[in-house]
């Protein structure tokens, strides 16, 4: 998983997700199938020393999280795999038009 910046301004409309508990309970809640188990091999296989693979972890799971709570982030991941692929189709033809 890649980190990705934390972009929430305003009031904070997710879970708490301060500590590593926090953010346990919020991927148990919020996550998607499977998160919980991977975030805790992810944190598992990695050494304390190493803070910037920890950073990355705990970033992309927020990440994760925050999208769950982000309205154009769920209808990304709403989209089926054949919406997607048309529309990649049509930009490729449109490129090639140019």
């Amino acid at each position: 998983m890649t980190a990705q910046p934390d972009h929430h301004a305003g009031p904070v409309s997710h879970p708490p997700m301060g500590t590593l508990a926090e953010l346990r309970a919020a991927v148990g809640r919020w996550g998607f199938p499977g998160d919980v188990a991977e975030f805790e091999r992810e944190l598992d296989a990695t050494s304390l020393d190493d803070l910037t693979r920890v950073r990355e972890i705990v970033q992309a799971y927020r990440h994760r999280v925050l999208l769950r709570f982000d309205i154009q982030g769920s209808a990304a991941l709403a989209r089926s795999a054949a919406d997607v692929t048309d529309e990649l189709h049509r930009k490729i033809v449109e490129a090639a038009g140019r």
